[in-house]
């Protein structure tokens, strides 16, 4: 039980850490620089982080505030 638990959680950080291997560019599909919901909504770990990340509350991500993914 306890390998599956570990396995489990492998599973988990593996995945959300692959979330954020798209870089800004390849996320930013209209090239406007900034990731706009849609465009996050590719990665379900960036969109559960979406909010915290914006932090000038516009409904996009800038450069700088996806960095701090």
């Amino acid at each position: 039980m306890k390998t599956l638990h570990k396995t489990l959680a492998l599973v988990a950080l593996a995945t959300s850490s692959a979330a954020f291997a798209a870089d800004f560019d390849t996320l930013d599909v209209n090239g406007d620089g900034a990731i706009s919901k849609s465009e996050a909504s590719v990665s379900e770990a960036l969109m559960s982080q979406f909010k915290e990340l914006d932090t000038d509350g516009n409904g996009e991500l800038s450069k700088q505030e996806y960095s701090k993914a």
